[in-house]
């Protein structure tokens, strides 16, 4: 039986970060969960039957502090941090000239702050450990942009992610710290709402004719955690859409 590992979501209250951080509990490991209400996480809690195990973290993840914080109560609770989840992320489709302060703000704090700062930490951590994974979520449209979805500041920080994660992967390899992103198409999550309408039209936007599921993505991130040498991978899971035109 593997030793449990110590791992934090960001983002983890619904979506992705919840259902990757059940699978990394149904798995036996440790998860320290953040969200930026600690409502929000105490609820996502309840839905996992309260288990010790979880350790909660409120605050907005663009905040250095709350990077911190999220490290020093994994390492007080269980003494390391194994893998990283940077998950935390917002989507802002729309043309480019309609894009306010306001958005490009929030795309930058959220996903791009977001994703440095707990990986900075990271890589002090890991790197001291010589051991550690590091999984950007990011988005395949900054992969392969879609004329059918204009999403400029979505793919320049997305796509700066990815090329991030290739760079910080060659910068941690010789400490045996792994860094990969999984790149989702459309999922299926509460970000989509339940129009029929919408998900029809969603499901056109991939050759498979479908919307994938939290499951793929989790599969996704499983399968890159427990690998020993796979490091600076993109992993597209979106039913085959940056494969190329259809």
């Amino acid at each position: 039986m593997k030793a449990a590992r110590t791992v934090i979501v960001t983002g983890a209250s619904s979506g992705l970060g919840f259902a990757i951080a059940k699978a990394y509990l149904e798995r036996g490991d440790n998860v320290v969960g953040n969200a930026r209400t600690h409502a929000r996480l105490q609820e996502a809690a309840a839905r996992l039957g309260n288990p010790s195990n979880f350790i909660l973290v409120a605050g907005d993840i663009a905040k250095p502090e709350t990077a911190q914080t999220l490290f020093d109560q994994a390492v007080a609770a269980f003494g390391k941090v194994d893998i990283l989840i940077s998950n935390a992320g917002i989507f802002i489709p729309k043309p480019v000239g309609e894009y306010t302060e306001a958005d490009v703000d929030a795309m930058i704090n959220t996903n791009l702050k977001g994703f440095f700062y707990p990986a900075q930490l990271a890589a002090r951590h890991m790197a001291a450990n010589h051991s550690g994974h590091i999984i950007a979520i990011t988005a395949s449209i900054a992969m392969q942009p879609n004329i059918k979805v204009p999403a400029l500041l979505p793919v320049l920080i997305k796509g700066g992610l990815n090329h991030a994660v290739q760079g910080l992967a060659l910068e941690l390899a010789a400490a045996q710290v792994k860094v990969n992103a999984v790149a989702p198409g459309i999922i299926n999550t509460p970000m989509h709402g339940d129009s029929e309408q919408l998900h029809a039209a969603l499901k056109g936007m991939s050759p498979s004719g479908r919307i994938g599921s939290p499951q793929d993505v989790v599969d996704a991130v499983l399968y890159l955690t427990d690998s020993s040498f796979v490091s600076g991978a993109i992993l597209p899971v979106d039913g085959g859409a940056t494969a190329g035109t259809w």
